[in-house]
């Protein structure tokens, strides 16, 4: 456990599959803050992916896997975008702006990636070069409602070169019931999945993220069926 990554390993964690979250928390860990204007977004999806901690740890349990979470908010520094995206470090969100990221200096943001951000993909990258998994699998949550919009979608599978193990995984998550698209209602070939599709990039490895509707994904319930869609698809061929 360090303030700007957590390990959580289940069993022995060497599993075919390496799980990270990147988006796990909406921590600002010392010596950064919350500025007090941006309190309305510290409970919302600006912050980090509600649910996803908790799917992430469910998965790592079931599969006896190993799991690298982050601890700070997205919003003092994005870890799944590449360093120098402009939504590095967002400065509005829902048209309003981000206080504790107008302003800021070169050397604030150096400050953020060395202790946060550099951090955690540190602790990614060594996790991946000890483990002997050979599918990097990221777990993220999306809001039900987008720009006044409800979104029908249940789960997203998001891939860039991994076609094949994507339509699989849809697969079986369709065969459960449940509402699935691939590359939605996000693009893995957009860069939308950069920090495991990096890390997979760099180890030679498949990457695949998933993404879960909020109001579904804090639902024990359906977390329960979508981890059981999982382990049919990855586990049991």
């Amino acid at each position: 456990m360090e303030d700007s990554f957590e390990i959580v390993t289940a069993g022995a964690g060497d599993s075919r599959v390496l799980l990270t979250c990147e988006h796990a928390s909406a921590r600002a860990p010392e010596p950064f803050a919350w500025h007090p204007d941006d309190a309305w977004l510290k409970d919302t999806h600006w912050s980090h992916d509600i649910g996803a901690a908790d799917l992430t740890r469910d998965l790592a349990r079931e599969w006896q896997a190993t799991a690298v979470l982050s601890r700070f908010t997205r919003l003092l520094a994005d870890p799944n975008r590449p360093e120098g995206h402009s939504e590095l470090f967002r400065s509005l969100a829902e048209g309003r702006p981000v206080r504790m990221n107008q302003g800021i200096t070169e050397a604030e943001e150096e400050t953020r990636l060395e202790a946060l951000y550099r951090a955690y993909h540190g602790a990614v990258d060594t996790q991946v070069r000890t483990k002997s998994a050979e599918i990097l699998f990221a777990v993220h949550s999306f809001t039900d409602v987008y720009e006044g919009a409800p979104r029908s979608l249940e789960v997203g599978i998001l891939f860039d070169s991994e076609a094949d193990l994507a339509g699989h995984i849809a697969e079986r998550i369709a065969q459960a019931g449940m509402r699935v698209a691939l590359n939605e209602p996000y693009s893995g070939k957009e860069g939308l999945m950069y920090s495991v599709d990096h890390h997979a990039t760099v180890h030679e490895k498949q990457a695949i993220e998933i993404e879960v509707r909020q109001d579904l994904i804090v639902d024990g319930n359906f977390r329960r069926r979508l981890v059981e869609a999982l382990s049919s698809a990855l586990f049991s061929g």
